[in-house]
């Protein structure tokens, strides 16, 4: 005699389902596209940098030797102090007799003065070590930057 009223919805709701291939076109045109114009924002010509036809295969393995100038004129070796440039000479041609294969790396102050860090350089390359570095920061750094 009367209706009857069902407590629940015999239809279904229709769930929300997420599409990801428009992003991935998406994502594939925008990448083609940097891929096409990335060479092209160096600035100036093109420069085809040499390549080494016989790398340097005898390079040490070992830590470098690392000699200090601080701005305040102290002279390191390694973490030891130093009195003057003639020590320096004589505490690296004791090393390098035992480790000839090890690099020095010079490092100074920028404020040190020339004739200092050309002096240490000297009496690097006197003690027989060919091929000295020189630390720099990278420029923009502040002084704080890495080391090369």
């Amino acid at each position: 005699m009367g209706a009857q009223v069902k407590s629940g919805s015999s239809k279904k709701l229709p769930e929300p389902d997420i599409n990801i291939t428009p992003l991935v076109d998406v994502v594939l045109v925008l990448l083609i596209i940097f891929m096409v114009i990335a060479p092209e924002l160096e600035h100036g010509e093109r420069v085809e940098l040499p390549s080494v036809i016989q790398p340097d295969e005898n390079k040490s393995k070992l830590d470098p030797i690392t000699v200090t100038l601080t701005a305040r004129g102290n002279l390191f070796l390694e973490k030891e102090v130093l009195a003057d440039v003639p020590a320096l000479e004589a505490r690296l041609k004791s090393m390098h007799g035992s480790e000839p294969d090890r690099r020095v790396v010079l490092k100074g102050d920028a404020t040190v003065q020339y004739a200092k860090m050309r002096d240490a350089f000297a009496a690097c390359q006197r003690a027989g070590y060919t091929g000295v570095a020189l630390s720099v920061s990278q420029k923009g750094k502040g002084g704080a930057g890495e080391e090369s």
